[in-house]
């Protein structure tokens, strides 16, 4: 229950923070804004943005500093949902249980709702470090840059991969481009979360690295639940089809390894996830049962 409350508390930080973005003014555009403003807070588990918190309390007690990227993460997720959602892409009719961005307005309008939040997320990032040149923490200003850089090569990894699964559908991949298109589609951002959150932190390298590892597993593990959820997830909780990468022929691991070959797996990077944390204790709690509610979740 604890793990519960942790991330419902996280998330409703989360959800308050990015209303103090979403664009209400009355403008010619007010539609497309609207259409951002419609995938953004339509729900979601804030798994990125959370990480970012998550990781950086592990060095620092506060998360104001750091709030910013958390932000931007979860902005840049969307963008990737709605572009992830069109019919040229995996065609799809729902997410979260209503309709998705292209069904809600229409094709154009879901594109630049897209295009839009990616730029959204970067505004929000470089006017902190804009800020942060010019106030209290000036001082920290090139972690926070850093850390920009690595998100936006995570961003141009998760679009690598996407190009990749999409590209590759009816085709059967090899066990490593499998994983080459999982580690960057779902991977990256995951990984570059706990990243960012040590890097501004200015975490010691040793457990930057570390992290590193553990959020390079988890990143697998997701898309690997995902995989499952897509063959025998509960459409009224997925909020969204079965068996829809079937029969887009994508590469998966379940069409790799099987059902229960897929679900071996991901016991066996979540086992090796959690081993990574080993040397934090009672620290890494939230992130050892993290782990556990990726592999354990029904949506």
């Amino acid at each position: 229950m604890e793990f519960k409350e942790n991330l419902k508390k996280y998330q409703d930080i989360v959800n308050n923070e990015l209303q103090k973005h979403i664009r209400k003014q009355e403008c010619p555009e007010k539609t497309l804004n609207s259409s951002m403003e419609y995938s953004l807070m339509a729900g979601g588990k804030r798994l990125r943005a959370i990480l970012v918190l998550a990781t950086y309390q592990l060095f620092k007690e506060d998360y104001e500093e750091v709030m910013p990227f958390a932000i931007a993460i979860e902005i840049i997720h969307n963008f990737s949902l709605i572009h992830d959602d069109l019919p040229e892409v995996d065609n799809d009719d729902f997410r979260h249980g209503k309709p998705t961005n292209h069904k809600k307005f229409n094709h154009l309008t879901a594109l630049l709702a897209g295009d839009g939040l990616l730029n959204q997320a970067y505004m929000v990032i470089s006017d902190e470090i804009r800020y942060s040149a010019q106030n209290q923490y000036k001082e920290n200003l090139i972690n926070k840059i850093i850390a920009f850089q690595e998100l936006s090569q995570a961003v141009d990894r998760m679009i690598a991969g996407e190009y990749l699964d999409t590209e590759l559908q009816g085709n059967q991949v090899s066990k490593e481009m499998l994983e080459y298109i999982h580690t960057n589609k779902t991977g990256a951002l995951l990984k570059v979360c706990v990243r960012m959150g040590a890097i501004i932190a200015n975490a010691p390298q040793r457990d930057i690295e570390t992290l590193t590892k553990y959020a390079d597993k988890i990143g697998l593990a997701f898309q690997i639940k995902d995989d499952i959820l897509a063959e025998e997830g509960d459409p009224e909780i997925t909020g969204k089809p079965v068996g829809n990468d079937r029969e887009l022929g994508k590469s998966t691991y379940v069409s790799f390894y099987g059902l229960e070959g897929a679900k071996e797996q991901l016991n066996k990077i979540i086992k090796e996830a959690i081993e990574e944390l080993k040397n934090y204790g009672e620290k890494a709690e939230f992130f050892k049962q993290l782990a556990e509610y990726i592999r354990d979740r029904n949506k």
